[in-house]
């Protein structure tokens, strides 16, 4: 499972990581994850992830998608940062990885020892909960380098902060 977590280790701080994207959930952990960090004195790490794909590496084509997609990805996290500011004070760190998304947060997970917890949201719609949590979690619970927490998307603010 890799070297032990620092988060709670003298001179170190644990950080509650949510992946931010486009979905409508997304709010709901961004909420969960900036409430949580601030009442127990946590930081907050937003990470964004665009797989631009390899199809279109000639002629400089891919690095343009690459970087349209990194330029989301930045946006999505201003957003974000605002919110997570908005409803708890805190300022959150940012970070931005292009590639497969579950890999990526995996690495993050494994480069910053701080990470203490993972916070995703899941998806009320009829196909399930979101592939981010069939496929990174699920599939690799038994395995999976920390805790990760699940807030439905239909709980609400007042819902959500009694329990953060």
């Amino acid at each position: 499972m890799g070297a032990p977590r620092t988060s709670y280790e003298s001179g170190h701080t644990p950080k509650f990581l949510v992946v931010v994207d486009d979905t409508p959930e997304c709010d709901r952990a961004i909420y969960f994850g900036a409430r949580r960090a601030v009442r127990t004195g946590a930081a907050l790490v937003l990470l964004a992830v665009a797989d631009p794909g390899r199809s279109h590496d000639w002629l400089g084509v891919g690095e343009l998608i690459a970087k349209d997609a990194e330029d989301a990805c930045w946006e999505l996290l201003k957003r974000a940062a605002k919110r997570a500011h908005d409803v708890s004070g805190i300022d959150a760190e940012a970070s931005v990885r292009l590639g497969a998304r579950s890999e990526q947060i995996l690495h993050l997970i494994e480069e910053d020892r701080d990470i203490a917890f993972l916070v995703l949201a899941a998806s009320s719609s009829a196909e399930g909960p979101g592939p981010l949590i069939l496929n990174l979690v699920a599939k690799s619970s038994v395995n999976f380098p920390i805790p990760v927490v699940i807030v439905p998307e239909k709980m609400d603010d007042d819902e959500i902060d009694p329990i953060t």
